[in-house]
């Protein structure tokens, strides 16, 4: 590791800690993982079920991982993906392939803590195996600016007796500008479960399309949307759930708490095209809750303090 990219990764890592990652998990040949900064990979290192290979593309960088056949591991996979500068753009293309049977986690952390002009787009596809299983658990760390732009989109194919479930998570700082678009294709008896949790402030935008498309017979599928927005931040949210195969069950669940002058409008999908299919949704959209609100300010709690705990209540 030259003196450049050793500065990166000890500085990355850093705010890794502070933002709630397991560090450790960074240096141990126990872990398979990857650390990017920009365009840059830092570190990265495979594991005997776990392959994860890179190279440049011309624009950002190209990630291949590979979980071979019946391989379950009790260490989940740990992906830092982030950007020290206050401006630049960072694309990562991910392919991830789980082979038949294995089960893994991965855990990633998106980190822009100084951004002001930041752009991080990342494009990825997850094969999922037959009886594979995978978890993925993104979470961001925001600086207070809002100056982020996020794109995150991903296709996933989950083969018969598969499991996908995936997390997308921002609760700190601002969430800048989010551009979600994630489609999830089911085979028979594969489920999946899509969840994203977003606090916005100030003018952020929030936009989610999230499609969970349930083509195999007793597919099961589940959208869940839990977001808050404050002072003018806005959101528009759709979910979408299409019901094909034979016994196919598919729920949207969206819940938002707006304050202030925010602004959210939910628009849950469901479209059956076999009779024997059941797709179902719920949203709500509405203010804090007033008997919390009261009870938690009854416990000496200022207005602006229980409202912080509703509402990190709801993202938990």
């Amino acid at each position: 590791m030259d003196e450049i990219i050793k500065k990166e990764f000890e500085s990355l890592v850093k705010y890794y800690e502070s933002s709630g990652g397991n560090s450790r998990a960074l240096f141990s040949k126990d872990y398979a993982s990857m650390v990017i900064n920009g365009n840059r990979v830092l570190a990265k290192n495979s594991t005997r079920g776990i392959l994860i290979s890179t190279r440049r593309i011309k624009d950002g960088v190209s990630a291949k991982i590979v979980i071979k056949e019946g391989f379950r591991t009790k260490y989940p996979v740990h992906l830092c993906f982030g950007m020290l500068p206050r401006e630049g753009k960072q694309r990562i293309k991910t392919k991830i392939i789980a082979g038949a049977g294995s089960d893994v986690k991965f855990v990633a952390h998106c980190i822009f803590p100084n951004a002001q002009k930041i752009e991080h787009v990342m494009d990825a596809e997850v094969f999922v195996g037959k009886d594979a299983k995978i978890e993925y658990e993104e979470t961001h760390y925001h600086g207070k600016s809002g100056g982020v732009i996020v794109i995150p989109k991903t296709r996933a194919y989950v083969e018969e007796g598969g499991e996908y479930t995936s997390s997308f998570v921002v609760k700190s700082g601002r969430a800048g500008l989010i551009n979600i678009d994630f489609e999830v294709h089911l085979s028979n008896r594969a489920k999946s479960t899509l969840i994203s949790k977003i606090y916005g402030k100030e003018d952020d935008e929030i936009r989610a399309r999230e499609s969970i498309i349930l083509e195999g017979d007793y597919s099961v599928g589940l959208i869940k949307t839990r977001m808050a927005l404050k002072d003018r931040a806005r959101s528009r949210v759709i979910g979408k759930t299409i019901g094909l195969g034979n016994y196919s069950r598919g729920h949207v669940d969206c819940t938002e708490i707006i304050m202030d002058d925010a602004y959210a409008e939910a628009s849950p999908v469901v479209i059956a095209k076999n009779p024997r299919a059941k797709v179902t949704h719920e949203a709500a959209i509405g203010s804090v809750d007033k008997k919390q609100l009261i009870t938690l300010m009854a416990r000496g709690l200022s207005e602006e303090q229980a409202i912080e705990i509703i509402v990190q209540g709801l993202l938990k």
